[in-house]
């Protein structure tokens, strides 16, 4: 049982003329009763009176209403008229009760005083509210891809406006409202790598200046990554560039997929999140019937060793063969001999992306030379630049198996092609750095690479 309260408690904060007798004394200047006199103590036992009407126990449990009493001051005016202050009729109410040890609540507090819209929100109302919290829009450089990681969340995709003028300029405005809300931008930076940029900028400031409470771009191919240091004199680091640009547009987070090197991540002065898609293709290996003993996994140049190892060491711990090239300019590779032994075995060649396929050709080519029974090639981004459909679909691999961080349009489709999705890992991600919760959960925190 709560607290309860008297019928003067009720009647003095209702009524404010029930205090009246003081105040409206000195409005009229005249002198409060006292209780030094006689006629003063008569007085305010009438006061007291006006507070404590009769009760009984059938009243208090009907909440039956009294009627009015009057207090008259023992001085009179000049004009013989006494000073009365009626008192308002005051209803007994039900002593306030606790509901499981909390705090009573006062009815006529947000019943009365309240406006409807300043009311409290009821406990499904805020947890709805947050159920709404996270919010994933997509570019238009790969649709598919963002529709599958909201469908693994659950969620629908946010609704945009992304457009283009006639001079070429890039237009984007957030069809609903992020105010306090998550943001995650799905935009991989792949072919053209120029306007699907500039498109994600724009995308990360129209969320800052939607006041979006954290905003994240997913890049699950993270273009210019391939210029991460200089190899000649008066070269520029174009990777540390676009991270400063995505960096200065308001990005508070980055989530990208198979950095072409590590030390990308080094660029950006926001937290980076790298995501491993290989383990995709690990998964799919391992439901193919290949014996363990049969297989060699090979790495195309000798600066992707440690990602060939790491990729072997899931695969059984199987052996690793090497590919020594030299290039001779851009986009162009020779292949010079090969470290390990390749006859009689499938290999599997491990790259982070395949772009015009020369490097991964070649090598294809070596290994039939070397006595290798298959050839698999395995690659995360399926970048896909001419002639790499020819080189791929000549008859030198049993099977290619590339991911969708890259969309991979129908017209590049050939038979030897298998596309697996990375949307749950992105999805699963997403979801853990939403939630705060530690991105390095197996299989797919790490490769090991060292």
């Amino acid at each position: 049982m709560g607290p309860s309260f008297r019928i003067r408690d009720l009647v003095l904060f209702s009524n404010p003329l029930s205090v009246a007798p003081d105040s409206l004394a000195r409005r009229r200047k005249i002198s409060p009763p006292t209780a030094r006199t006689a006629r003063g103590r008569a007085a305010c036992r009438q006061v007291r009176g006006f507070h404590r009407p009769p009760r009984k126990a059938a009243d208090l449990s009907s909440g039956r209403s009294y009627g009015f009493a009057t207090w008259t001051h023992p001085r009179r005016s000049q004009n013989g008229l006494s000073l009365s202050v009626p008192s308002v009729k005051c209803k007994l109410v039900e002593p306030l009760k606790s509901n499981n040890g909390k705090p009573p609540g006062l009815p006529f507090l947000y019943e009365r005083m309240m406006p409807s819209a300043l009311t409290m929100p009821s406990m499904q109302d805020i947890s709805s509210k947050y159920d709404t919290r996270l919010r994933i829009f997509s570019g238009t450089a790969n649709p598919s891809l963002a529709q599958e990681i909201a469908s693994y969340l659950g969620l629908e995709l946010g609704k945009i406006k992304i457009k283009r003028f006639a001079d070429g300029e890039i237009y984007v405005q957030l069809q609903e409202s992020v105010r306090g809300c998550d943001v995650y931008l799905v935009q991989p930076t792949c072919p053209p790598a120029n306007e699907n940029l500039m498109e994600l900028l724009v995308m990360i400031d129209a969320c800052r200046r939607a006041s979006a409470k954290n905003i994240t771009a997913v890049i699950p191919y993270f273009g210019y990554a391939r210029a991460d240091r200089k190899t000649q004199g008066r070269e520029s680091i174009a990777a540390k560039l676009v991270a400063n640009l995505i960096t200065e547009a308001g990005a508070n987070r980055v989530i990208a997929c198979d950095l072409h090197s590590g030390q990308s991540m080094g660029y950006f002065d926001i937290p980076v999140d790298h995501v491993y898609g290989q383990p995709v293709i690990l998964d799919y290996l391992a439901s193919k019937t290949i014996c363990s003993n049969d297989l060699v996994v090979v790495s195309p140049d000798v600066g992707g060793v440690a990602r060939a190892r790491a990729f072997a060491k899931k695969l059984s711990d199987a052996p690793l063969a090497i590919v020594d090239k030299r290039r001779h300019g851009h986009n162009v590779a020779e292949v010079m001999n090969l470290i390990g032994d390749v006859k009689g075995k499938v290999a599997v060649m491990v790259d982070d992306m395949i772009d015009t396929a020369g490097t991964i050709a070649k090598g294809a080519a070596l290994l039939h030379q070397e006595g290798a029974r298959e050839v698999y090639a395995c690659s995360t981004h399926a970048v896909f630049s001419p002639p790499a459909i020819e080189r791929l679909s000549s008859g030198l691999f049993q099977e290619v198996i590339v991911t969708n961080t890259i969309p991979v349009l129908e017209q590049r489709n050939f038979p030897q092609l298998t596309v697996l999705s990375v949307a749950n890992l992105l999805g699963e991600t997403i979801w853990r750095v939403h939630d705060d919760c530690s991105v390095g959960y197996e299989p797919y925190s790490s490769l090991d690479i060292d």
